[in-house]
């Protein structure tokens, strides 16, 4: 009999798994994490008693979390900035049949709703570094730089369609953020400007209004209907 058992979902039913943060970033140093982002397809009659399978684990690594392919795919309809970026690491671990097929859907999930989504997440990021610099004189400079680094990737999405998470040769100047050689001020002026570009971009972009729902429904059926028809390995 399948049991809903977190260890077990991500052990034998993960569908896409990879590495994010700052090793898929390109800002990776020699004591950074490697944090762990992974997608796993429940079986179908999980679905079918009062337990229902969760949406997502913690683990069973340490820096390790993943979603339930529903869960991820709903997060990615909404332009979900971390759920996005996922779709699009250069860092995969691990991928099957349905992962190929997830990856293939990924310009069905971009839209212009990820101007209002990356913008308004580095927003709320923002206010929080803000509100460090008041309560402590100076922000948490690691976030600062994803600050930047959020803001310029949803610029650069807006502009060309596509989404590219290595920052390249920006590495440098996000790696001097971190390390507090910027002066908040200046952190301040470029979070403004980045802002301000993301609308400008967004009023011309090649990406459509709205992601491509159906399509990705249609996937999800799909394979829905395709665990259901697999033998009960109990």
């Amino acid at each position: 009999m399948i049991t809903p058992d977190p260890e077990a979902l991500v052990r034998d039913h993960t569908v896409y798994s990879c590495v994010m943060g700052s090793r898929a970033f390109g800002l990776a140093t020699d004591g950074s994490d490697t944090d762990r982002r992974g997608v796993f397809l429940a079986p179908t009659p999980l679905f079918w008693g009062f337990e229902k399978p969760p949406t997502h684990i913690e683990g069973p690594a340490q820096e390790q979390f993943s979603w339930e392919l529903e869960r991820f795919c709903e997060l990615a309809l909404r332009a979900n900035p971390n759920v996005l970026e996922c779709l699009h690491s250069p860092l995969v671990e691990h991928v099957d049949a349905v992962g190929r097929e997830l990856l293939a859907l990924r310009q069905a999930f971009l839209s212009r709703h990820a101007h209002q989504t990356f913008v308004r997440y580095a927003l709320g990021q923002r206010r929080k570094l803000e509100a460090d610099v008041r309560q402590y004189g100076a922000p948490r400079w690691k976030h600062a730089m994803h600050l930047l680094r959020l803001l310029t990737s949803g610029r650069d999405l807006l502009r060309t369609g596509a989404l590219t998470i290595e920052v390249g040769a920006d590495r440098e100047e996000l790696l001097a953020v971190k390390r507090g050689e910027v002066p908040w001020p200046e952190i301040e002026r470029r979070m403004t400007r980045l802002a301000e570009e993301n609308d400008e971009a967004a009023k011309d972009s090649p990406l459509p209004p709205g992601p491509d729902r159906a399509r990705v429904e249609d996937f999800l059926i799909r394979t829905r209907r395709a665990s259901a028809l697999r033998p009960d390995p109990g």
